[in-house]
């Protein structure tokens, strides 16, 4: 989660949360992740 919050340029508290379900985050956090993650933003969603 460090080099994922470096490189999306989001905290890494943030990056927690979020993959803990504790926040809800904008879709421009999202497509930080997605960038970062060198995926599509969709990508997030299909589960």
């Amino acid at each position: 989660m460090t080099k994922l919050a470096f490189d999306s340029g989001l905290e890494y508290s943030q990056i927690s949360r979020i993959e803990l379900g504790q926040i809800n985050t904008s879709i421009a956090a999202v497509n930080s992740i997605a960038l970062a993650l060198k995926i599509k933003t969709k990508e997030l969603f299909d589960f």
